[in-house]
């Protein structure tokens, strides 16, 4: 046995660097999108300044940017194409398929699959979530969690964006004497769909050239593409 006592500290920052190790990919994102975030908010402040001196009026404090309708509107309509694009390709994946992507099932695996490959029920195994192996209602709605989550994300951040948009877009109507609009005509507005058609266009478009590019293209050791060797008809492989 060794004589040697545990250095203070020791065991906490060999959890720490084993925390940073098994988490490294959602640290990563998260850093990088608050980072992001902030970027948004120093640039959007400075031309939503300009704007406002050009219209001959007070600047805004970056405190008083932050909770406005016109930085609201801006990061909420990205997040609700965001969670759509995740929300569609969850649903469409079960029984929809691309042969040759890794994006998709395997050609014969279309639709919900049994009890059995899904590992639900009694074939749930002793790791298995607990409302795996329930039944009813726990089940149906645990087996379709993921997606619904995603959804109402999605909804939620369209209804934030749809709020923010119209507060915002009256803002620009009053500072140019005209009228201000109600929510419902914001709804039915040029302004409300040209934000929101041009980022689901954007986030649809990158879905389908991921799903059709990894057919044939290749990134040694992602998950997200087929093995380097794998034949272009190869579905459902990941590497």
């Amino acid at each position: 046995m060794s004589d040697k006592a545990p250095v203070p500290g020791q065991n906490t920052a060999s959890a720490a660097r084993r925390f940073v190790r098994h988490n490294s990919l959602g640290l990563l994102f998260m850093a990088a999108f608050l980072t992001c975030l902030a970027g948004q908010a120093v640039a959007g402040h400075a031309e939503f300044n300009n704007q406002l001196r050009t219209d001959g009026m007070a600047p805004l404090s970056f405190g008083a940017y932050l909770t406005a309708s016109d930085f609201a509107v801006d990061v909420t309509e990205n997040w609700q194409s965001e969670y759509l694009q995740f929300f569609l390709y969850i649903f469409a994946t079960v029984y929809l398929l691309q042969r040759g992507s890794p994006e998709s099932k395997e050609l014969d695996r279309s639709g919900t699959e049994s009890d059995r490959d899904q590992m639900v029920g009694e074939h749930a195994r002793d790791d298995s979530p607990r409302w795996a192996a329930a039944k009813g209602w726990r089940q149906v709605i645990y087996s379709r969690s993921l997606g619904l989550v995603m959804g109402s994300i999605f909804l939620l951040s369209w209804l934030a964006q749809s709020i923010a948009g119209v507060a915002a877009y009256n803002e620009q109507q009053l500072r140019q004497l005209q009228a201000p609009v109600s929510w419902s005509q914001y709804l039915s507005s040029a302004d409300f769909w040209s934000r929101t058609l041009q980022n689901w266009q954007s986030e649809l478009l990158a879905v389908a050239s991921m799903a059709i590019l990894a057919i044939y293209l290749r990134q040694r050791g992602s998950p997200e593409s087929k093995p380097v060797g794998a034949s272009h008809s190869a579905t459902g492989v990941e590497g």
